[in-house]
């Protein structure tokens, strides 16, 4: 077996698309993936399964129909199953996400904003 590190730079440096997560490792049914976000996305929520947001550069507001929570760097949050939530990205922000495998970054909302899932880098 060959043991290498990820390296979440290099990563980030091989997409340029926003709003289309990345899978970069597994853990049990979890995937870590990395996204770059810009601009408002949709209001949607996750049923079945909570959702971890870490800053890795950048900043984040995640807007909530009764308020919002801003991360910087170094910070992250988890968003409780079943809480409606809207990620704003005023300029480019990198992020780790971490939720179950098949999770669609929409929710059940769908539409045009859903990124394929699964998508390796």
């Amino acid at each position: 077996m060959k043991y290498e590190a990820i390296n979440l730079e290099r990563k980030f440096g091989l997409f340029d698309e926003h709003w289309a997560p990345k899978v970069v490792a597994e853990m049990n049914d979890y995937q870590f993936k990395l996204v770059k976000l810009q601009g408002d996305f949709i209001w949607h929520d996750h049923e079945d399964t909570d959702e971890t947001f870490i800053v890795v550069q950048g900043r984040l507001r995640i807007d909530f129909r009764d308020g919002a929570v801003d991360l910087c760097p170094g910070e992250m949050f988890v968003v409780p199953k079943g809480v409606e939530h809207k990620p704003c990205a005023e300029d480019e922000v990198k992020l780790l996400l971490i939720e179950p495998r098949g999770v669609l970054n929409t929710g059940h909302e769908g539409g045009e904003r859903t990124a394929q899932n699964d998508v390796w880098i």
